[in-house]
């Protein structure tokens, strides 16, 4: 398996086209498929879920792989007021992260300066 940064993205693209074409989708899907088959990024599922707009099946650990039902997803999929409720909750998310990481930033000690020692310049006294 190809890791270096290109790579690993054409192969990702070359699995999701391949998943897109299907005639007939298997009757649950895990993440990364349910990211491609609404149009969302994978790492954005998470954040529905958390928002409480999609619910995974059964009863997965909080860290386990989590699947989700085809037949939901369709209906998710043609839903145009669910689909704006979505995109807001992402928007939302990255907007709270971004003033967080801004607040975080702007409240931060000043960093300690660094101490130097100054040769001390020898006097000619008395």
């Amino acid at each position: 398996m190809n890791h270096d940064k290109h790579g690993s993205g054409m192969i990702a693209n070359e699995q999701q086209a391949e998943f897109l074409s299907w005639k007939i989708v298997p009757a649950r899907l895990s993440t990364i498929q349910t990211a491609w088959f609404l149009g969302f990024e994978p790492h954005e599922i998470p954040i529905l879920i958390t928002d409480g707009l999609l619910k995974p099946l059964g009863h997965p650990p909080r860290n386990g792989t989590k699947f989700f039902a085809t037949s939901t997803l369709e209906e998710l999929r043609r839903d145009e007021k669910w689909l704006a409720r979505a995109s807001d909750a992402i928007c939302g998310y990255w907007r709270e992260r971004n003033r967080r990481k801004r607040t975080r930033a702007f409240n931060r000690p000043p960093q300690p300066t660094e101490c130097r020692m100054v040769p001390q310049v020898a006097t000619a006294s008395g």
